[in-house]
Formats: structure tokens, sequence, C-alpha cells
């Protein structure tokens, strides 16, 4: 018996989300007295997951997986499962993650919960806390099946170190040829240099910055903080940014520690995508914007005036305390 861990990665390195479910997987084996196997596909330098409490390393090397499918991967985690007899199967709650979950849950009979956002209450029965209706809501499940698939939520744990000595096999699974008739046509990089999906810190602009010209000054505040920008949906539908930026209910969900937005209203499907991030500030030139009701901090004023006195202070404290 084992907990298992689906590990996400990209060109070979693991994402943040990959590192924090190694972290909740060890903290959940402890509380089940067993260990940690990691799933990994094509990753070589698994080196790191032994700072995050993994026991055992199943790494599996096949060219047909470079390009993610659902229906293959969710067969691979469910073979790993059955090969590890485990009875929890933890993955994130991105994007890829939760068209893998209820595939993997139906190959291996088990239950599912996604968005994930503490460690079991009890695990007998295994009983344990969920966020719903976009985070304005929590959920205490009961998962009666032998074997429980779980999603966890994007910082809903957070990192947390333990060293362990694992051990690396060779994992080879049996595939169909229906597992890859999905054909990926093209890839739309996102060219930040922190991704959406693994930033601490997002820096999100409106149609209050007037047009794409002025975007310098969200890029610039970004940088400085070390975050990655994003957008608003109509911003995205005029061009003014990348749809890989949109973020909101109908665009990428963020759950970032800090979430900044420059000149967005607030509507509903915005507030739903980005309700998760931990603290909201909110910069915008009326007082009776929509997110002023969401935020935990607020800046009534002109954007064009604000933001580049916030990139001065913020690069004057960073200089004093380099």
């Amino acid at each position: 018996m084992s907990v298992l861990v689906y590990t996400e990665s990209e060109q070979g390195n693991f994402k943040k989300t990959a590192l924090e479910v190694a972290s909740y997987a060890k903290a959940i084996a402890n509380q089940l007295s067993t260990t940690v196997t990691a799933l990994t596909f094509n990753t070589s330098n698994t080196d790191t997951l032994s700072n995050y409490g993994v026991d055992k390393i199943l790494n599996i090397e096949n060219d047909k997986l470079n390009n993610f499918s659902a229906k293959a991967y969710a067969s691979a985690i469910a073979q790993a499962a059955k090969h590890e007899n485990a009875t929890v199967v933890i993955l994130s709650s991105s994007l890829n993650s939760k068209y893998i979950a209820p595939v993997t849950s139906i190959a291996l009979d088990a239950a599912m919960v996604s968005n994930v956002v503490e460690l079991p209450s009890n695990t007998s029965p295994f009983t344990i806390k969920t966020s719903s209706f976009t985070n304005k809501a929590f959920a205490i499940n009961e998962l009666t099946s032998n074997i429980k698939v779980l999603g966890l939520s994007k910082n809903a744990f957070g990192l947390v170190e333990a060293k362990t000595n694992p051990v690396t096999e060779t994992f080879s699974p049996t595939f169909q040829d229906s597992d890859f008739n999905v054909i990926l046509k093209s890839v739309d990089n996102a060219s930040d240099k922190v991704t959406i999906a693994d930033a601490e810190i997002v820096v999100s602009g409106g149609r209050g910055l007037k047009g794409p010209e002025n975007w310098g000054m969200i890029e610039e505040l970004a940088d400085v903080l070390g975050a990655a920008t994003a957008c608003s949906k109509p911003v995205s539908d005029l061009g003014w940014r990348p749809h890989s930026e949109h973020v909101g209910q109908t665009g990428k969900p963020v759950a970032s520690n800090l979430y900044i937005a420059i000149g967005i209203s607030g509507a509903i499907q915005h507030l739903a995508g980005i309700n998760a991030s931990k603290v909201k500030v909110v910069i915008n030139t009326d007082p009776e914007a929509p997110f002023f009701k969401a935020a935990d901090y607020g800046i009534v004023g002109d954007a064009f005036e604000v933001v580049p006195q916030l990139i001065e202070k913020l690069k004057a404290f960073k200089a004093q305390n380099n």
C-alpha cells in the first residue's frame, strides 16, 4: 500500500505544483503509516523529489507522452496505482490534471474529489474538505471507496521539505492506440518569465489601461515583483494581450499569494477565476467598481499615477534590502 503522486513537468522540469502535491502526499502517508511513490513522465532530473518526502520514483520514458494526452496519462497513472497497490492517488488541480483525474478514477473504480484544501480530518472514514462555488463555500466529503483520487488546490498546502533517499525504477505501462486519438496541432507558449500557473504573484490589467501601448507599466511592475502578467477577458478579446494571459472563469484560474488588479472593474466571471488568491489588491478610478468588494486592499486612483509611484517605491525598497 502506498500514496501515489502524479508529478507534472514541462520540458523535463517539475512544476511547482508537482512539489506541492508531493509535500501533501507525504503528510497523508504519515497519517496512513505508509510511503509515497511519485510517477514521472520523461523527466531525467528527479533529484528534486528527494527534498519533498518521496520514497520511490516510477519514471516513464516514452516519446509518445511528450505531447499531453489525458487518456494516455490517466491510463499510465491507473496502471502505476495498481502496480504500487496505492489506495490514494494525488494530482494537482491544474487544467491538465482536471482532465486526467476523472478518467483515472473510472479506471480504478475510485471516488474522486477536486479542489482539496486540507489534509483529511479523518482517515476512517476518509473525510476531506474541498472548496466549491468558486471558493465561496466548502464541502466536507466522506469517501467510502477503497481507492481515492484527490485533486489538490494550488497553494492550499505549500511546499514542505522532507529529505528522503528515493529508489528510482523505470516503469513501462502498456497503451492502446485509442489512448492517442487526440492529435496536438500546435502549442501557444506564454512569453512571460513567470507563468501564470506557477506564479506566486500576478499583476493583471484591464480596459482601464486604455490600450496595448500602455502595457509596459504592467510588465515593469511584474518584473520588479517577480510576477506573471495577466489580463481580463475584454483585453484579450480586443487583441491587446494574448489569450494565454486571460484569467477568470472562462480563462485561466489563479490561486496566487498576491493578485494585483489594475484597471479591472471586477465582473463576476473574473472574480470567480481569481477568488482563490490569498491577497487581492485593486487599483481603479471608480470607487464603485465591484472588485473593491472582493479586495483585501484597494486604491481609488488613476493607474497612470499610482503604478509608477508603486514601481518607484518597490525599486527603492529592494535597493535598500539587497
